[in-house]
């Protein structure tokens, strides 16, 4: 074994050395997104998170999308074409400020974007997406129904013929971005099997009551999205796809977006716990020299770094063209437990200043006990991992 060279010292915010693994377009990508978000969210996200509101929405939009960070992995029609890991860098800068901003960009670009880019028309294409990338056109993705989330399939939401046309009918639930939204990708029961629908939302019969009174994803913008008999011409339907394959294909596309996104609400809390330490005085020393706390720290260090590095695997396997969605479920279920953990244990760092909204601990918290569950719950993963692991389907 050769001699090593001279060390580089270590780097309490790369422990592992991660940043090596990145190339320089991979960097300024990630610390043009770092620098925005901290110019426009963080001086205001804990009023928003107070306040339960995400104001200047579209301002914020067209601010994203100058920067390139909607349908930032598509590619054409005026989107980025970056990387997979460069979208998920750009989820974890995100989500360091706050997930109902990540939410607003993964909803736009990995979901309604991503529905119309990998299964619209030509025609639909080039009406809707240069202006979603730019931020012009704000989009929802309606799959979930109040009585059908982990089981889609079972969607009451319908969508029959009547001449030339298409009439839809039904509700959808917990919808981001639904009632500032331009266009929603809804999807609907026919009688040709499950399909997608482009619905401009200032179609007569469409509406989006926004839901109120909500503890978790406060600075996001959730509705309902009501579908009373929306009339709609025959080539508002997605042609390139029928049957459950098209809406969960777009949801592993979002999923995998999340698995670097919880990441950044653990990164933020874990920074905050360590100057907190270091700060922090109680027995007339800092309590980050304190054994017991330091045992904290490390924990979570391991956890942040290995969930970061495990996001960037995943990455590489996505731009090689090969990640399945098993893998995109190992990587949910492991980084939003654990960031949930890190949340939780900063917490107890922080003390009862850690129930404060001027520390971003227990905002992250309660935004990700909202990740935990929505684009595939816990338990629907653990169940995905399972068939995959035993060949044996346990859903039914």
């Amino acid at each position: 074994m050769p001699a090593p060279s001279k060390l580089p010292p270590f780097d309490p915010a790369d422990p592992l050395g991660l940043d090596e693994l990145l190339s320089a377009e991979d960097l300024a990508i990630r610390d043009t997104v770092r620098a925005w978000a901290a110019d426009r969210v963080m001086p205001y996200i804990a009023e928003w998170y107070e306040k339960g509101e995400l104001p200047q929405i579209r301002e914020l939009a067209r601010e994203l999308g100058e920067i390139g960070a909607l349908g930032m992995s598509l590619h054409g029609y005026g989107c980025a074409g970056a990387s997979a890991v460069q979208y998920g860098l750009a989820c974890l800068e995100l989500e360091a400020a706050d997930t109902g901003i990540r939410s607003l960009v993964s909803v736009q670009g990995s979901l309604a974007m991503y529905a119309i880019h990998r299964f619209g028309s030509e025609e639909q294409k080039q009406r809707w997406l240069p202006r979603m990338a730019s931020g012009e056109v704000i989009g929802c993705f309606g799959l979930t129904e109040p009585d059908h989330g982990s089981d889609p399939g079972s969607m009451r939401t319908y969508a029959k013929r009547d001449g030339g046309d298409w009439v839809l009918g039904g509700r959808k639930m917990w919808i981001t971005n639904g009632s500032v939204a331009d266009v929603a990708v809804v999807w609907a029961q026919t009688d040709e099997g499950i399909r997608g629908f482009v619905v401009p939302t200032d179609s007569p019969g469409f509406s989006a009551p926004e839901i109120k009174h909500k503890w978790s994803l406060r600075a996001s913008v959730t509705s309902e999205l009501v579908l009373d008999d929306v009339r709609l011409p025959a080539d508002a339907v997605l042609p390139e796809v029928t049957g459950l394959k098209g809406p969960l294909g777009c949801l592993s596309h979002a999923r995998y977006g999340i698995v670097w996104g919880a990441m950044g609400s653990a990164r933020s809390s874990f920074e905050a716990a360590v100057d907190y330490a270091k700060t922090r005085e109680q027995f007339g020393r800092p309590i980050g020299g304190f054994q017991l706390t330091q045992a904290k720290l490390a924990d979570m260090a391991v956890e942040l770094h290995k969930g970061i590095l495990l996001a960037h695997h995943l990455g590489r396997r996505m731009d090689a063209g090969s990640l399945r969605p098993e893998q995109v479920s190992f990587g949910k279920l492991n980084n939003v437990r654990e960031a949930i953990d890190i949340c939780r244990t900063a917490r107890t760092i922080l003390g009862a200043n850690g129930i404060s909204l001027e520390y971003p601990v227990m905002r992250h918290a309660t935004n990700l006990e909202s990740v935990l569950t929505y684009e595939g719950t816990v338990e629907m993963h653990q169940l995905v991992l399972g068939k995959a692991l035993t060949g044996l389907d346990a859903f039914r």
